[in-house]
């Protein structure tokens, strides 16, 4: 079996060092009266720190999982449940179909920009489309990772990179509460995939590539194409295990399979096809379906024009306001289709001759 490889992690941070660090978040002169009550705070901190207290609230797995008798975290355990429900709610024929809209751009009007973004609109547009379809949509802005009170995506800290079953379904890396990463977003976000039908990316380019906040919650979504839904058969984080779990032989299962996706891609200078690719070949990779060609769009919105016009000229492009809601009609299509069982994937059957 081979050995984790080790020697990278830093030392952790001394008194002082943590309490520069704590404070930064205090400096606000409204907190000098509290000055007391954020000493005792910080001083339950810091032993949390040093204690590495990720996961200080526990009970015991219980039947179902490899090693019940493992002190699973709670926080998980809720996750963890509520995916099941939504997975078995998306396969309830009874239930309405849904989509997932993904609006990608980190812009809106509640934060520096002061404007919103081009994405939010061309979201409404194909939020319209669906809806009179009768179909449920679920709109996940991700702009409020830049406008809304402590709330985050953290990264994605590639335990799939040592052995992919140390990556869980749904992803345990989070949240870390000594080291304060909390408020993470993504078991809700993970609960929107796994509740949809299919899923619409609507992004625009930032410098070649999606947008920080879109790319955030990509990275996180490593655990939906191959993760592992039990941490006690590798108890927790034990590398070792996780490796001798690969070498044996690993399913790489795909938690998100089948589900439809569409996709419009902005830009105003360059990038929009490579981005369009990069996303179209992560969806496939996870087993989602594309819609057609009409489900797939790259534009351009004010080619080389100035920033300040770009709504304006917007307003003006009938043409690409029509091509997302002809992105959301298919979809939509491919929703019905698949709740019917005619959608057609011919390659659905083939075994692919990698593992991985």
């Amino acid at each position: 079996m081979t050995k984790p490889r080790t020697g990278q992690a830093p030392a952790k941070l001394t008194r002082d060092e943590f309490h520069i660090r704590f404070r930064n978040s205090f400096v606000d002169p409204s907190f000098e009266e509290a000055g007391q009550a954020l000493d005792q705070i910080e001083r339950i901190a810091w032993e949390n720190y040093q204690g590495s207290r990720k996961a200080p609230v526990t009970s015991k797995a219980g039947p179902g999982f490899a090693d019940p008798d493992y002190d699973l975290s709670v926080e998980w355990r809720e996750a963890h449940d509520r995916l099941l429900a939504a997975e078995a709610r998306q396969k309830d024929p009874a239930t309405r179909s849904r989509v997932l809209l993904i609006c990608g751009s980190a812009r809106n009007d509640g934060s520096c920009p002061g404007e919103i973004s081009k994405t939010f609109r061309l979201t409404g547009l194909a939020r319209d489309v669906l809806e009179a379809h009768g179909i449920e949509v679920d709109l996940l802005d991700l702009s409020l990772l830049i406008s809304d009170y402590d709330r985050h995506i953290h990264p994605c800290k590639a335990c799939a990179s040592t052995a992919m079953p140390l990556c869980h379904w749904p992803c345990s890396c989070y949240p870390n509460h000594g080291e304060r990463q909390t408020n993470d977003w993504m078991n809700e976000i993970y609960e929107k995939w796994v509740s949809a039908h299919g899923v619409i990316i609507l992004t625009p380019v930032y410098w070649y590539q999606v947008p920080s906040v879109l790319k955030q919650m990509m990275d996180r979504m490593v655990c939906a194409d191959g993760g592992n839904p039990d941490p006690t058969s590798t108890s927790g984080k034990n590398a070792e295990k996780a490796k001798a779990m690969e070498n044996e032989g690993w399913p790489y299962p795909k938690h998100l399979a089948g589900r439809a996706y569409g996709l419009a891609v902005h830009g105003d200078v360059a990038g929009i096809e490579s981005v369009r690719r990069n996303l179209s070949d992560w969806l496939d990779w996870m087993g989602l379906i594309d819609a057609g060609m009409k489900s797939r769009l790259d534009r351009y919105i004010g080619y080389y024009e100035p920033y300040a016009q770009s709504h304006d000229t917007l307003d003006h492009d009938v043409a690409v306001q029509e091509e997302v809601r002809n992105v959301a009609r298919a979809v939509a299509q491919a929703v019905d289709e698949l709740r019917k069982g005619t959608l057609s994937a011919p390659d659905a059957r083939l075994q692919h001759p990698r593992a991985k």
